[in-house]
């Protein structure tokens, strides 16, 4: 009796949470940026970037494609009803469309899979990306970073009533759930390789299992799981111990250097002006989490 109390209370739980992989086709979505507060971003007239042959494709046709993730709360979220994306990477999309010289909402946002980041920008399938996209070294061989815009740190999402996890030193043996080909789930693979680790396209499918006792733990950055501890306070919490820093940066095509930092240029412009703030403040603000000190931009040379 104790275990279907138990998955009836998750399953009720998960009706709240985005896109739930067992729930109902047009289950309501969960609260998320109340959509009259969310800022307005001024756009440039007369922008031009002739040195970015991605620029001129967009210019070309009239808006950017932009990758972008589909089930994080307060960060990038999808609502099933409308198709309309949220969170605090969708604004810091929407204010570089603006400073490129297009109207934010003429983006189209496209989900792309944390796999398949590289090859998208590769293939030109997306003009930018702007997604929980940790810039490291091995990734800038392939793409280019504009950014970072936050500063991240990976920690650990489970039920409230467990207390045998307080970091990842608590792992062995445990069912951890991360997204594949995540930089979170290679870090748990190498440093903590006595974990049971678990793969999924995206984190609401993690979350999912946590939920019903099918997995111990998710693992992402730190950002990630406080929206989705957010939606379901009475069941999820962070343990609160970052181990890891993760710079989100906006993935480019590698060998668009004109766009990179044009793109570096905007972001300095928005946290100065504000907009930066004011984006954090109606989207991951809601958390109850306070804005930090946006990082410094890297303006690495171009290769």
């Amino acid at each position: 009796m104790i275990r279907i109390t138990r998955v009836c209370l998750a399953l009720a739980v998960l009706a709240a949470l985005p896109t739930a992989a067992c729930g109902k086709e047009g289950s309501p979505p969960g609260k998320g940026p109340a959509t009259d507060r969310l800022p307005h971003y001024q756009v440039a007239q007369g922008f031009q970037l002739p040195d970015s042959p991605t620029w001129k494709r967009a210019k070309k046709r009239g808006y950017f494609v932009v990758g972008a993730k589909e089930d994080q709360p307060y960060l990038g979220e999808k609502d099933p009803a409308t198709g309309t994306y949220s969170g605090f990477d969708i604004e810091i999309a929407k204010m570089m469309s603006a400073s490129l010289g297009f109207a934010p909402g003429t983006i189209r946002f496209k989900t792309i899979a944390s796999a398949n980041r590289e090859t998208a920008l590769q293939n030109g399938q997306i003009d930018y990306y702007v997604g929980t996209y940790t810039i490291n070294a091995m990734r800038k061989k392939l793409v280019g970073f504009a950014g970072p815009y936050f500063m991240a740190g990976q920690d650990l999402l489970v039920r409230k009533n467990e207390h045998g996890i307080d970091g990842p030193q608590d792992l062995d043996g445990k069912r951890v759930c991360s997204a594949a080909g995540s930089t979170p789930y290679q870090r748990i693979k190498k440093d903590y390789p006595k974990a049971i680790l678990i793969a999924y396209d995206t984190y609401s499918v993690c979350v999912d299992n946590l939920l019903t006792y099918q997995v111990d733990a998710v693992t992402t950055d730190d950002a990630i799981l406080i929206g989705y501890a957010a939606k379901a306070p009475g069941e999820l919490r962070v343990v609160g111990r970052s181990f890891s820093e993760e710079p989100y940066g906006i993935g480019v095509p590698r060998s668009d250097n004109a766009l990179r930092f044009a793109l570096d240029d905007a972001l300095e412009a928005r946290e100065k002006n504000g907009d930066w703030k004011r984006a954090y403040e109606a989207t991951l603000g809601l958390s109850g989490v306070p804005a930090p000190t946006p990082p410094a931009i890297d303006r690495y040379p171009a290769s």
